[in-house]
């Protein structure tokens, strides 16, 4: 009987109007969610057959989810340098176990709100570690990184010190043309062996004619202190010719080799760089005084972890106080072809389906992927005005499935009456 029917439409209506409310109400309770992918509620009708095609029979509504996962949340700045977000398509690769192992899901989310826990790991606000490819020391990932096992939590504690010895060294000075022939200038250039000990090298410039000077490499002594600290065993002497315009025409200058006789490290070899022949840059003879323009050189002191930093192509790097850094993991981007089929977990986290299709592991900023937006936030993508208002037009469509029924059970009630 089609009262019967329009009586279970309406409760259809109910129902489906029911669930559209209980996605509205998530949606406005994850507002201020970092990453949060809202849900709407799409509609769909319910046809009962009929035999008798003059006759309609009332069939009713369904209300079926669906994730807004491809919709961008708008970007928030963070203070924190281990908050990061996806400007663009794909999802962080997090796991529920620090340790991944067998029946740990590896999960999917745009939530990039990451903390140090305890061990050093980089956790999320709903308690999941995230995931990268650790690199080698020439920044490369290790494993196969097209599979999700290659991943390993990224951890940023027990980050060693490190060293690094001089290798070259550069000296720009200008050596008055006016100095009478055994004249000399002392240049002083502090150096580092491989254990990061600090060692102060002087040399000695000597005027041995006109426009020509040679010079001599003391045996070093610890920066700040007069005790020899090693011995110069190759490339102690070299020298320098000007032409009449103050520019090198000739110069030696080989390798300087030295043995460290305390602390304990290797022995060096330094690359000295006193001058281009033919250039201006180096050491030049010109009028005037003395005068040290630059010295440079590569190593540096030991130096103790101070931090990291992760950059728009996901690399995390690690900083050290003594200026070095050093890159020890890669951030992935996880791409799929459908998106909007993943499975919703917990804590703002999905995982592959059948529908989603297998992930791809890419990285930032390539292969379609987006780039990590480091010291930023993404937020809730929900709309509240579009929220409301849905709500009350499901407010409105519940109220009147309600009458359906009512205005149904009136038309039961005056049918009974006629057989009485």
């Amino acid at each position: 009987m089609s009262i019967y029917g329009a009586m279970f439409s309406g409760v259809s209506g109910l129902n489906a109007q029911s669930r559209a409310l209980g996605m509205i109400s998530d949606n406005i309770s994850n507002v201020n969610t970092v990453g949060y992918k809202s849900t709407q509620a799409q509609f769909a009708t319910l046809v009962t057959q009929s035999i008798n095609k003059d006759v309609y029979t009332p069939g009713g509504v369904r209300a079926k989810p669906a994730q807004q996962l491809e919709k961008q949340g708008l970007l928030q700045s963070s203070a924190s340098g281990t908050d990061i977000a996806i400007s663009g398509n794909g999802f962080f690769v997090v796991n529920e176990s620090a340790t991944p192992g067998l029946g740990d899901d590896y999960l999917f989310t745009r939530a990039g709100s990451f903390t140090r826990d305890a061990s050093g790991n980089l956790k999320n606000t709903a308690g999941y570690y995230l995931q990268g490819w650790q690199l080698d020391s020439n920044g490369n990932p290790i494993g196969n990184t097209s599979v999700l096992s290659s991943l390993k939590t990224v951890n940023i504690a027990n980050l060693s010190g490190t060293a690094s010895a001089t290798t070259t060294a550069q000296i720009g000075a200008n050596l008055p043309s006016t100095a009478a022939v055994g004249d000399t200038q002392d240049i002083s250039v502090q150096v580092y062996d491989s254990l990061g000990n600090a060692h102060d090298m002087t040399l000695t410039f000597t005027k041995a004619a006109s426009n020509s000077w040679t010079y001599a490499v003391n045996d070093p002594v610890l920066a700040g202190t007069t005790t020899t600290s090693g011995t110069v065993t190759s490339g102690g002497t070299g020298s320098i010719t000007f032409d009449g315009n103050g520019v090198p025409t000739a110069i030696t200058a080989p390798n300087i080799g030295i043995t460290w006789t305390t602390g304990g490290a290797t022995n060096s070899t330094i690359a000295m760089d006193i001058g281009t022949v033919g250039e201006i840059g180096g050491i030049t003879q010109f009028s005037g005084q003395f005068s040290l323009g630059k010295i440079e050189q590569n190593g540096v002191r030991f130096g103790e972890y101070s931090g990291v930093t992760i950059s728009e192509d996901g690399i995390v790097t690690a900083l050290f106080d003594n200026g070095e850094t050093k890159d020890i993991y890669k951030i992935p981007v996880a791409q799929f072809s459908n998106p909007d089929g993943l499975g919703a977990r917990d804590g703002n986290a999905y995982i592959q389906t059948s529908n989603s299709g297998d992930v791809t592991l890419t990285g930032a900023n390539s292969g379609g992927a987006g780039k990590i937006a480091p010291g930023a936030l993404e937020a809730s993508n929900v709309d509240l005005a579009e929220e409301f208002t849905n709500m009350i037009v499901t407010q409105r469509a519940y109220s009147a499935s309600a009458k359906v029924i009512t205005t149904a059970d009136q038309m039961l009630d005056e049918l009974i009456r006629i057989g009485r």
